[in-house]
């Protein structure tokens, strides 16, 4: 009885399976719903399924976290490598600044935290406490 192995046409890779060589996914499942959300694009075009093959030069364009991925494919491979290795299947044509390692737990494109106005917005519990207080001494 044969095995069952994906056959790809020559020169030509599944995008998830693509996705998971080049480590942007820690499994191909996940790579997998991504592509079945319509949220990969190829080439500009949104694709619907994990079964859309992708060749050397085509450019994807996927979420990943809080950030958008733009990167264009330079070689398939044929394993899930180290990470050094899949860094050579891509080239990221993201801008530099949000290729910067991040600070603490912020993504790049988070700014500071909200800040309000005292006495703006809902009341934080300190608020509430206080208010319980001064109302307890004032009954």
């Amino acid at each position: 009885m044969a095995e069952h192995i994906d056959q790809e046409p020559p020169g030509k890779l599944r995008i998830d399976r693509w996705l998971w060589f080049a480590r942007f996914f820690k499994t191909r499942s996940i790579a997998s719903r991504l592509s079945a959300t319509r949220k990969i694009r190829v080439d500009g075009n949104v694709i619907s399924k994990a079964s859309q093959t992708v060749s050397v030069g085509n450019v994807l364009t996927f979420p990943q976290g809080r950030i958008i991925r733009t990167v264009q494919i330079l070689t398939l491979g044929d394993r899930r490598g180290p990470a050094s290795e899949a860094q050579e299947l891509y080239e990221d044509l993201a801008p530099p600044e949000l290729n910067k390692p991040m600070s603490g737990k912020r993504g790049p494109l988070e700014g500071s935290p909200a800040r309000r106005e005292p006495g703006a917005g809902r009341p934080t519990k300190a608020d509430r406490r206080a208010m319980d207080k001064f109302l307890a001494e004032n009954d």
